[in-house]
């Protein structure tokens, strides 16, 4: 896959920065952007792979901000072969007592920050007639979760959103695929209750808690030529939690 450029959101830690080292190690030159400048400025410095690798600091909320640095990366890069919008937040409570703020600020990282990347580089992909799009939803936005609307109404909308986009885009031969993890072991994660990852833990089939490799293997075959006819799909990766 050399020569061609993936965006990848939320790339300064966790599933993000798991899914930047597995696609470096497929030759994709990768932007990865963060709201953590510097931490995803490291994490591109990390990257061992024989593609280019470029860190740049950005809040997926702003619209104009993120046009900008889609279409700067199409000319330094020369292309824009996929993006992976795996930038995500929580901000988690019962509904009733949840504040229009924390609901807004997850509804505009989450599921806004999904739609700015996805319409800068629809265009560009459009011209191209080549392009995959990989959303990071999750089972949470499958099933609901009592203290996560917020979080839920994001991913469902990403689900949602995605379909669409697979039946716009596919005329210009460009995919629209979803991947739903379940309870993976990241630093967001790691700030859950003991009791709440008891309960969850108990939910899966598999016995375990998946990891961001997990994550980031699906993530690598659906932009891969094996997943050329794969599109509007949601991957669930869960370990068989809402089998």
């Amino acid at each position: 896959m050399e020569g061609k450029c993936v965006i990848v959101t939320g790339a300064g830690r966790g599933i993000g920065l798991e899914i930047a080292r597995t696609l470096a190690t497929q030759g994709y030159d990768l932007l990865l952007t963060d709201v953590d400048a510097d931490g995803v400025k490291a994490a591109a410095a990390g990257l061992e792979g024989p593609g280019r690798f470029e860190g740049v600091g950005g809040d997926v909320r702003d619209f104009d901000a993120v046009h900008d640095l889609v279409a700067k990366a199409a000319e330094d890069f020369g292309n824009i072969y996929g993006v992976v919008n795996n930038a995500g937040v929580t901000k988690d409570t019962l509904l009733v007592r949840m504040s229009p703020e924390d609901w807004k600020f997850v509804l505009d990282v989450n599921l806004t920050g999904t739609f700015n990347f996805t319409r800068a580089v629809g265009p560009i992909m459009m011209r191209q007639r080549e392009g995959r799009m990989v959303n990071i939803a999750s089972v949470i936005g499958l099933s609901g979760n009592a203290g996560q609307a917020n979080y839920a109404a994001s991913k469902a909308g990403i689900i949602a959103l995605t379909k669409s986009v697979a039946k716009e885009l596919g005329g210009r031969n460009v995919t629209a695929n979803a991947v739903a993890p379940g309870f993976i072991a990241t630093d967001m994660t790691a700030e859950l209750p003991d009791k709440v990852k008891a309960a969850m833990l108990s939910q899966i089939p598999l016995k375990k808690l998946g990891g961001p490799g997990d994550v980031a293997g699906v993530v690598k075959f659906l932009l891969s030529p094996d997943a050329a006819y794969i599109t509007g799909q949601t991957l669930v990766v869960d370990g068989g939690m809402i089998v």
